[in-house]
C-alpha cells in the first residue's frame, strides 16, 4: 500500500514559525531557548525558532556528557554558526555523577533518564537567565512511542515540531538547509557510546511513520493495518507502546473535591474585568 507521508514545505515553515511568534506572544516572551544536541530535531526546532524570532532573540544551549559523542557537539557549532546566534556550552558530567554514584548498579537506562532530566534543569535555568520559553524538540513518533524522558527532553513551553513525523522533520529540515552532516548521521539521543534510537526501538523511522500515520491520522484498526501490509507482530508493538506511553502525554491528572470535570479550572478564557 502507498502511503504519502509528503509535506507542503513552504506551507509547513510558515504555519510553525506563525505558531511560535503566536505562542510567545500570548505568553508575552520575545525570546527562546533551545537545546541543541547535534541531532536533526533540535536542528529544525532551532532554525524555527531563529526565523519566527531573529537569530539574537534564541540562545541555543550545547549541554554534554564526558562521553558524549564530539561530533555532536561539533554538528551543533555548525549550526550555530551557519545561524550566528547566541550560545553556550554547559558541561552536565559534574551534575550528574554525584547522583550516578549513589548506587553502583545503576543501569545506562537510569543514567540516560537523569540525563536528559539534568539537561532539562539547565535549559529551564538559561530560561531565566535569557528571559526566554523553552523550545521543545520532540517529534511526532517520538512523541506517539513514547521514546522520551518525562520531564526531561519532553518538557517545553512549546513544541514547533511534536505534530511532525521524523521523516517530515527530514523533509522540512533540507527546506530548512540544516547542515548536511546533521541531515545524513543516525538518530540518536548520545545517551552512551553507540546508542541509536532505531537499534533501541528495534525498527526503522520511515517503517514506524508510515503505520503511526495509518492508525493516528487515518484512524485504521489493527486488521486494516496488517491488510495494508504490516506484519501483526509489528503492529500490537506498536500499538501497545502507544496505549502505555498515554501518560507521558498528559498532564498529570488532579484529583477534584466535587463534581466538576476533570482536568484544569482557569483556561484564559473568564472576562474578570482585570
Amino acid at each position: 500500500m502507498q502511503i504519502d507521508l509528503s509535506i507542503d514545505t513552504d506551507v509547513i515553515r510558515r504555519r510553525l514559525t506563525n505558531f511560535i511568534k503566536e505562542k510567545m506572544a500570548q505568553a508575552g516572551f520575545s525570546r527562546a531557548v533551545v537545546g541543541l544536541s547535534g541531532g536533526l530535531d533540535s536542528a529544525l526546532s532551532c532554525a524555527l525558532a531563529v526565523e519566527a524570532l531573529g537569530r539574537e532573540n534564541v540562545l541555543a544551549v550545547r549541554m554534554p556528557y564526558r562521553t558524549s559523542n564530539p561530533d555532536s557537539l561539533a554538528h551543533a557549532g555548525l549550526l550555530i554558526e551557519q545561524l550566528r546566534m547566541p550560545n553556550k556550552v554547559i558541561e552536565i558530567t559534574d551534575m550528574v555523577e554525584p547522583l550516578f554514584a549513589l548506587d553502583p548498579q545503576i543501569t545506562k537506562l537510569r543514567k540516560g533518564n537523569i540525563m536528559a532530566r539534568e539537561r532539562m534543569i539547565v535549559l529551564y535555568d538559561q530560561s531565566e537567565v535569557f528571559k526566554g520559553l523553552v523550545v521543545g524538540t520532540g517529534n511526532k513518533t517520538e512523541i506517539l512511542l513514547g521514546y522520551s524522558t518525562q520531564f526531561g527532553d519532553s518538557a517545553s513551553a512549546l513544541n514547533p515540531i511534536g505534530d511532525l513525523y521524523k521523516t517530515q522533520v527530514r523533509q522540512l529540515s533540507r527546506a530548512l538547509n540544516i547542515p548536511a552532516p546533521i541531515l545524513h548521521k543516525p538518530p540518536s539521543a548520545d545517551l552512551w557510546n553507540g546508542q541509536t534510537d532505531e537499534g533501541e526501538l528495534g525498527f526503522t523511522y520511515e517503517e514506524v511513520d508510515r503505520l503511526l500515520y495509518l492508525l493516528v491520522d487515518r484512524r485504521y484498526s489493527r486488521a486494516e493495518c496488517v491488510e495494508a501490509g504490516f506484519g501483526s507482530d509489528f503492529v500490537d508493538m506498536v500499538v501497545k507502546r502507544i496505549k502505555w506511553s498515554q501518560f507521558k502525554r498528559q498532564l498529570p491528572p488532579v484529583a477534584k473535591l466535587d463534581d466538576r470535570p476533570d482536568g484544569y479550572d482557569f483556561l484564559g478564557e473568564r472576562n474578570w474585568g482585570v
